[in-house]
């Protein structure tokens, strides 16, 4: 199987009371490593993605540096003026990113 691009890796999600993405807490890939933990706004992962890094969901994988179980891509979906963040490949209305612990 061949190795996915992977340029950030979600692990935890905050919904805003509106049911948007308010921020996620994320690694970011930086050359062969990763970044400590950072915090992106839903506009600045928004542009991520349409800039076309690719990021997934998933978790750390304790005691194993940069290693990850990555779950699902995140996708942009919806017009440009109300884009949406989901993972999978089912419709969706609001903002859904599934397997993904909230905070």
């Amino acid at each position: 199987m061949a190795k996915q691009k992977l340029d950030g890796v979600v692990e935890a999600v905050h919904y805003a009371p509106d049911g948007k993405v308010a921020w996620v807490r994320a690694y970011e890939r930086r050359g062969s490593t990763y970044s400590d933990r950072v915090l992106l706004d839903r506009n600045a992962l928004i542009e991520r993605i349409k800039a076309g890094k690719h990021f997934f969901t998933g978790q750390r994988i304790p005691l194993e540096a940069g290693t990850f179980e990555i779950i699902h891509p995140i996708r942009v979906i919806g017009l440009d003026n109300h884009p949406i963040l989901v993972t999978g490949y089912s419709p969706a209305t609001r903002d859904t990113l599934d397997g993904v612990p909230e905070l």
